[in-house]
């Protein structure tokens, strides 16, 4: 097994990898701050001073001295993806002048390795890039091979996910060529954000994040406390069970904060994972990638929940009668689908209605008028269609809330007319009002009444404008926290058989939802 005796890296899969935070910052000041508060702050172990991103030609002797941790010193041309302004030259001199001053790790493209001598205990990372795509498992080899040649410590490959099945390509060029040679290797872009996460557990032995959410420095990276607190990254191991949401777009979902809160409140090894999935791309991850990572457990968002149905061995009346899937629970080949959203938001609104109305069953015959006719809408009025409500569905979109209507048996109105009716419950099951849209209402506030109950399914943020309105004008409010995380608490039972953590996880949500994020 190979260290590197500055940081005591490892490659034995899923055994000592590291993460590596980039930094870049425009002057020599706020690099060291930066620096020195991921260090002894937040409590990086390894930090990537990106100097091609410093304003002026950068003073070593200023940067140096009383590192308070190992760092990989890299300078990348804007060819290379960095934003290196000055010649070529000066950026070899500043190279040679870092390894000359006994930095840990210094990054070096393939061009100029062999310009660059090895010298005293410094570390190279022989690189290559791809910001295009991701090379066929052939020519992974030919270019891992090259690099090794160039009297490399660590060979790093970066290339640009183009379809989920990228990432196992890299995956097994690790498995092949890692115990060969000290070997970094991952997808970038937000399709290859999974190999990010896990490709310590295939060999890596390092993988790159950010410092800074608002300074990212590659397509793809995440930050660095996401990458320790979220996915518990250096705890993820050959035995960890992956779980997972799927959708397109994905990086909005705080799916992975309250599943990953619950799997550390249990102690368990397990680790749930974005997955941007483009619909074209959905019958490759589910009979390669799915079987191929052996996912326990997937949450399926738009605009996956219907089209998942096809690759599900059976799946539950209600995912039958709403048309839509939003859990794949997995046991070896059998896959089974069942639909949470239903449940999740019956028991948050009768929760809500009872204290209202104090009755048995709240939402019987009660006049509801639900905006929107996607996914969670056909889960919402199917549950309360189950319940005995009197449902008035509307859309801006009015064939797909007439389609909706036909299926469920529903009344159906024009949008341009929701607020001509007096009703007892108002849903919002539409995407109006969600972040970073805070300042839209999808129904107008001053035609609340104070009688009604109003739930918002949006839960990013917790107060929409419209349940802030609600609020004013005196109604009851049910907000898309309590579904959302009820809905996944049952997703979590169906994926672990173990009882979810409802406090965790909705402090989980709480937190994500947090204004102040570094």
């Amino acid at each position: 097994m190979w260290c590197g005796c500055a940081s005591g890296l490892s490659h034995e899969p899923g055994e000592d990898a590291m993460i590596c935070v980039s930094v870049g910052r425009g002057s020599h000041r706020h690099l060291l701050s930066e620096r020195k508060f991921l260090a002894e702050t937040l409590g990086a172990k390894l930090v990537e001073m990106r100097l091609d991103y410093l304003q002026r030609v950068p003073e070593l002797s200023q940067l140096l001295p009383g590192r308070e941790v190992p760092v990989v010193v890299t300078c990348r041309r804007k060819s290379d993806g960095g934003g290196w302004n000055y010649s070529e030259e000066q950026r070899l001199v500043t190279l040679r002048s870092a390894i000359a001053a006994g930095v840990e790790f210094v990054d070096l493209e393939e061009d100029i390795a062999k310009k660059i001598p090895r010298y005293g205990k410094t570390k190279r990372i022989i690189s290559y890039h791809d910001f295009l795509s991701t090379p066929s498992d052939e020519e992974l080899d030919e270019i891992h091979e090259h690099l090794s040649a160039m009297d490399a410590d660590i060979v790093k490959i970066a290339t640009m996910a183009r379809e989920p099945s990228d990432n196992l390509r890299i995956f097994k060029l690790l498995l092949r060529k890692a115990k060969q040679k000290p070997t970094a290797a991952f997808c970038m872009g937000e399709l290859g954000v999974p190999s990010r996460i896990l490709c310590g557990r295939y060999g890596s032995v390092l993988t790159y994040c950010s410092g800074n959410a608002e300074r990212l420095l590659a397509p793809g990276q995440l930050t660095f406390q996401s990458m320790v607190q979220t996915y518990r990254y250096d705890q993820i191991n050959q035995e960890t069970e992956i779980f997972g949401v799927i959708g397109d777009p994905i990086a909005h979902s705080l799916s992975p904060q309250i599943h990953n809160a619950a799997f550390e409140q249990l102690k368990m090894n397990c680790v749930y994972i974005p997955f941007r999935i483009l619909p074209t791309d959905l019958h490759s991850f589910m009979r390669e990638v799915v079987p191929a990572l052996g996912i326990r457990g997937i949450s399926v968002t738009i605009p996956h929940k219907e089209a998942i149905i096809e690759y599900l061995d059976k799946y539950d009346g209600a995912a039958q009668n709403i048309g839509a899937v939003n859990t794949v629970m997995i046991d070896g080949h059998q896959r089974v689908g069942v639909n949470t959203d239903y449940r999740g938001v019956l028991e948050s609104l009768e929760v809500g209605c009872r204290e209202r109305w104090n009755v048995e069953n709240p939402l019987a015959g009660r006049r509801t008028l639900v905006l929107g006719a996607g996914g969670v809408s056909h889960a919402i009025c199917y549950g309360l269609n189950r319940r005995g409500a009197r449902v008035t569905v509307t859309n801006r979109t009015l064939s797909r809330a007439q389609e909706l209507g036909t299926r469920l048996n529903l009344e159906v109105i024009e949008w341009d007319k929701r607020d001509r009716a007096e009703y007892d419950l108002l849903i919002n099951a539409t995407r109006v009002g969600m972040y970073p849209n805070v300042n839209d209402t999808p129904y107008p506030v001053a035609k609340l009444n104070p009688t009604m109950v109003v739930f918002d399914a949006v839960y990013n943020p917790e107060n929409t404008l419209l349940i802030k309105g609600a609020q004013q004008k005196g109604c009851t409010t049910i907000t898309g926290v309590d579904m959302f995380v009820r809905q996944a608490m049952l997703q979590f039972n169906g994926f672990t058989r173990r009882e979810a953590p409802y406090a965790v996880m909705r402090e989980a949500i709480k937190r994500a939802t947090s204004v102040v994020r570094y």
